[in-house]
């Protein structure tokens, strides 16, 4: 099946891809029979309490998809993407007739069909048949309250505490959720919205244009074609700043579950950030890499997640060494590394979920399937492919060439795979793809550990006294002369993280010294970093340090962040009875103000599956 390339090189044929036949079982979607064109949502939003019921907050209005039929037969009914929390109570077909410019409009019947547990199909019929290529255009009039996808917050889960706050996030599955859609990353289509707010509102989408209609109406428009999943909408009440060259970050409230999300032309960012001394500059820049490694060109379906993240964490910290130099860098990846290592040692290295392309089954929800693999196992075969090529300014080179190549389309391993293979014709005819131990099947298909690490030893000159200060906490007669000769007031933040990483993995230490630890150090055991009162909690429970539990309680209360959330319930159930009660007690005053995904993943933990 042919397959539309928008930005495509004029009057030249693209490759044909591996990922035109690729299966997305995320999706109920019919995205294969139909080419999207364009979506337009008109929407109006409305706050009041959790529904359902009359005055109940909730968008509502209608979606416009756009939409050709590629099937040579032609197509009786068009299925799509929705979820249980919309309430589609219309459907309007256009059809342009050959001889009539003015489209035929016609009410049609639909129905929905289950799906999985984290959506269902929106069934379509059309009284005549589509012929193949048909242009026609599908208006839907629904309206959606409570949901996974769009998520409302009340005044005091914001900052300013005075107006609610509405937003969307579509990463990986959610969208459909928010609105009828393909709801798969293999299709991308441009989109426009118009968006109308209460007084006193602001609205922002991830557009590539915007302005404002009257008092109470936005309009939006995405001129380059976009996956759904990156549609992405927030009210509330807003300000802005100017803080340097135009690249928009959203700072969203507390409970925004991720830090950061790559929606295009506005990255959702966690306050957590806000660090006051830029040492958590990295995840601005992992977020900016997303626009090439993510947006411009896209992973197929979720099992590929990789070619998303792999990709912008090897750009996040090419772009990091030019910066901070190399020292700073290898020492980031280094504390990367930790993570990759935790995650490993708790999953268990065999674990399927371990291997750099996941196999999704059927009704398994892929946002349960994230974890750090695609990250720093992508960032390690990444980086082994760049020390097959030899030569920095040859494998960026590379990379712009594989932009260019792949740009608005979304792709498989394969494509990547081959495309490189071609770039390097030499590499290629040494048959790199089968180096034994490092066969690129085996990167792709195998769990378990990198078969490459790339060289970190650039940063030993701050790894390695965060090392040797760190094995002077482990013995049970500290030499505080020793401790003290060791000046930590002037390492940056990462360098204190390593050091605690370091405790961390000798914990638990002998009895007295997590508590002269945080005396020695209070810039760390006070700290309002994220990353540092995440180790510092993490310390405290593997420690049973009773006294600063309410340490851990005040971060969970303060933010609800999954990657800091769910390594502090992981810590406190496979602690004491007294850290297992912390976690329960933690959970039941602060679950209203957590992500939906985030409040099922904390009670798995607290409650695990077969208990």
């Amino acid at each position: 099946m042919e397959s539309r390339r928008p930005g495509g090189h004029c009057g030249v044929a693209r490759r044909p891809l591996h990922s035109a036949q690729a299966v997305d079982v995320a999706s109920a979607s019919s995205f294969r029979a139909f080419e999207i064109l364009h979506l337009h949502l008109d929407l109006r939003a409305e706050f009041g309490p959790p529904g359902p019921g009359p005055g109940s907050r909730g968008l509502s209005g209608t979606v416009v998809l756009e939409l050709r039929c590629l099937l040579p037969e032609g197509a009786s009914e068009l299925r799509l993407d929705s979820h249980s929390c919309l309430e589609v109570t219309a459907a309007t077909l256009r059809r342009g007739q050959p001889e009539d410019q003015q489209p035929l409009s016609e009410t049609v019947p639909f129905h929905t069909q289950p799906f999985s547990h984290y959506g269902q199909a929106l069934c379509v019929a059309f009284p005549q048949p589509c012929r193949p290529a048909e242009r026609f255009q599908l208006e839907l009039t629904y309206r959606v309250g409570e949901g996974p996808g769009v998520c409302w917050l009340a005044p005091e889960q914001t900052a300013g505490k005075k107006k609610p706050f509405v937003y969307t996030q579509g990463q990986a599955v959610l969208n459909r959720a928010f609105f009828p859609c393909f709801d798969t990353p293999a299709v991308k289509c441009t989109y426009s919205a118009l968006i109308e707010v209460p007084d006193g509102f602001t609205a922002v989408m991830s557009a590539s244009t915007w302005e404002k209609r009257g008092p109470n109406k936005f309009s939006f428009q995405m001129c380059q074609p976009i996956p759904s999943y990156l549609i992405a909408l927030a009210i509330g009440d807003l300000a802005s700043a100017e803080v340097g060259p135009r690249y928009d970050l959203l700072f969203m409230p507390p409970s925004f579950p991720f830090g950061g999300m790559e929606n295009p032309c506005l990255t959702f960012v966690t306050p957590c950030l806000l660090a006051g001394d830029r040492s958590l500059a990295d995840v601005i820049i992992h977020e900016i890499s997303h626009s090439w490694f993510g947006n411009l060109v896209t992973n197929a379906n979720w099992g590929e997640f990789w070619l998303n993240e792999g990709f912008t964490m090897y750009a996040q910290r090419r772009i990091s060494t030019i910066l901070f130099g190399a020292a700073y860098t290898c020492l980031e990846a280094a504390t990367g590394r930790a993570l990759l290592r935790q995650h490993m040692d708790v999953s268990g290295e065999e674990n399927p979920l371990n291997k750099l392309r996941v196999k999704i089954e059927p009704g398994v929800d892929p946002d349960d399937t994230y974890n750090e693999t695609p990250y720093e196992k992508g960032y390690c075969f990444v980086s082994y492919l760049a020390h097959l090529v030899g030569d920095q300014d040859q494998f960026d080179n590379f990379l712009k060439a594989y932009v260019d190549e792949f740009k608005f389309q979304s792709i498989m391993a394969e494509d990547f795979l081959e495309f490189y293979l071609e770039y390097f014709p030499e590499l290629k005819k040494k048959r790199v793809d089968s180096i034994p131990g490092f066969e690129f099947d085996r990167w792709l298909n195998t769990p378990g550990w990198p078969p490459y690490l790339p060289d970190l030893s650039p940063g030993d000159s701050l790894m390695k006294p965060a090392e040797e200060l760190a094995e002077l906490w482990v013995t049970s007669e500290l030499d505080m002369q020793a401790i003290e000769a060791v000046s930590i007031s002037t390492w940056k933040t990462y360098q204190l993280v390593y050091f605690l990483d370091k405790i961390l993995q000798k914990s638990p230490l002998p009895p007295g010294n997590v508590k002269k630890l945080g005396e020695t150090y209070p810039k760390i055991s006070n700290a309002r970093n994220a990353e540092l009162r995440l180790r510092w909690g993490q310390i405290i429970l593997k420690n049973d340090h009773q006294e600063e539990f309410w340490k851990v309680k005040e971060f969970l209360q303060s933010q609800g962040k999954q990657k800091y959330t769910l390594p502090l319930y992981h810590a406190m159930m496979r602690g004491s009875e007294m850290a297992q009660t912390l976690a329960k007690d933690i959970f039941s005053a602060t679950a209203s103000q957590l992500h939906s995904n985030v409040v099922n993943y904390v009670q798995q933990i607290l409650v695990p599956k077969g208990s």
